[in-house]
């Protein structure tokens, strides 16, 4: 087994954890950054195709208010490129295509679009009272905590076709069935990216812009900054800590620091051993805070030809086997890629079928929508989430009820000389790359702070 002594431990090198040593290292201070995978990204992965495009397998988009992901594009000298927008989206509701424009599908009928649109602005001004630092202080907590998604939007959508898309497109967001996730985490959630027309919307909201070159463009100068202080293919097994620091074990490197922070999804820390065992509110919530099932398919053709057609490309359609897609074609837009997302129930269900059958069920879905050129693409990529080992699972971590009100507090609080980093412990842009960037940000500062040496300079 081989032993390290540096200042910093950092386990996780998703966006979160190369953020965190990034930091540390620009600031002086000796750290190793261990990471399970073979690779660097954690949520993110970037692919780079023969003829030098690529895909991004994982979380891809970035919008305004992301200010972390925009200053480290700009540090490493990345540019961004926006979606396409340019022509109509689809909503599929009981086999009836609806095209439209902006977030609100206004083809639908009249009392189907005046519910959506009454929904959206309900769920802002509910948004607006959620404390960002501590939500389960807001006035209704735990009012809200103690019902799901579900339940609220059955008690608040009137129009069946309204109440499935927006089950749908929120759900989505959490792949998870919307009976599994609090009301309250929804709100934190949406809140800390500004709302629900930010969170779900496309053009100057989340899925705004895209980074040249994929978000491995980003993630690929960061690591080559960090330089030999990454170590690949490390699982850690236990993370060990006394009066005067940390070791953090793999099944061949032993990390001793002055203080670790850890960089991966919750359900994932929960199969970390620690000594001593973790505050019990800190270990209940890696208990209870899962990830879900999603499904991220690529599907690529010599052009985007639906652009010709007068489509955006964007479109949904609840339970279906592709239930949103997206353009997702690079800045030359060449190929044409349609990225389809596959989230929560249908996402566990489609991945029980033989990849053919899986490939037939969503071009059939794409062909309906897009014509019969969707149905002879070029190549077919498909990134299945719920099974990766050191995922764990969909984008983001979600709360079911109860959880916030009475774990939320461990989220950020160390413990001991443990730190924690994640996109879910940030609260601005919870669930997004930008949040993990801000989270480790935040963990770089807090360890050097405790430690009263030069807090990093970046860390914002």
């Amino acid at each position: 087994m081989a032993d390290i002594e540096v200042d910093y431990c950092v386990v996780g090198a998703g966006f979160a954890g190369l953020t965190a040593a990034l930091r540390l290292k620009q600031a002086g201070q000796s750290v190793a950054l261990v990471e399970a995978r073979d690779r660097i990204g954690g949520r993110t992965f970037t692919e780079v195709r023969e003829d030098g495009s690529w895909i991004d397998r994982g979380g891809a988009w970035i919008g305004p208010g992301q200010d972390r992901i925009y200053a480290l594009m700009d540090e490493f000298g990345v540019k961004s490129y926006k979606q396409y927008t340019d022509g109509e989206a689809m909503m599929v509701v009981d086999g009836k295509q609806y095209r439209y424009k902006g977030t609100i599908p206004l083809t639908m009928s009249p009392w189907a679009a005046a519910n959506l649109g009454a929904v959206f602005v309900e769920l802002g001004e509910m948004c607006k009272t959620i404390p960002l630092d501590a939500p389960w202080e807001a006035k209704k907590a735990a009012k809200w905590d103690s019902i799901s998604l579900a339940k609220w939007l059955g008690d608040n959508t009137l129009s069946t076709p309204a109440h499935d898309l927006l089950e749908t497109a929120i759900a989505g967001c959490y792949t998870s069935a919307a009976s599994e996730v609090s009301m309250l985490f929804v709100l934190y959630q949406m809140a800390s990216g500004g709302g629900p027309r930010f969170v779900l919307g496309v053009k100057d909201a989340a899925e705004d812009a895209r980074p040249v070159g994929g978000m491995g463009a980003v993630y690929r100068p960061m690591a080559a900054e960090i330089g030999d202080a990454l170590h690949l293919s490390q699982p850690v097994r236990d993370i060990a800590q006394d009066g005067d620091g940390v070791t953090v074990r793999s099944a061949d490197l032993a990390v001793r620091a002055r203080r670790a922070i850890v960089a991966v999804p919750l359900a994932i820390a929960s199969q970390i051993v620690y000594e001593p065992l973790l505050p019990m509110d800190r270990s209940f919530l890696h208990q209870r805070m899962p990830s879900g099932a999603v499904m991220k398919i690529a599907v690529l053709y010599d052009e985007p030809f639906w652009r010709a057609a007068g489509l955006s490309g964007q479109s949904a359609a609840p339970d279906s086997p592709a239930t949103i897609t997206i353009d997702a074609s690079t800045d030359t837009g060449r190929p044409g890629v349609l990225c389809v997302i596959v989230e929560g129930p249908i996402a566990r269900k489609l991945g029980t079928l033989p990849e053919a059958e899986r490939r037939k069920a969503v071009l059939a879905e794409l062909t309906a929508r897009f014509g019969n050129k969707a149905a002879s693409p070029v190549d077919y990529i498909e990134q299945n989430w719920s099974v990766e080992r050191y995922s764990g699972g969909g984008m983001l971590s979600h709360a079911p009820t109860g959880v916030l009100t009475q774990f939320g507090r461990a989220l950020r609080k160390p413990c001991g000389r443990i730190h924690w980093a994640g996109t879910e412990s940030s609260s601005v842009m919870c669930g997004w790359v930008d949040g993990a960037i801000r989270s480790g940000e935040r963990a770089a500062r807090e360890v050097t702070e405790h430690d009263g040496v030069l807090s990093p300079a970046h860390a914002q």
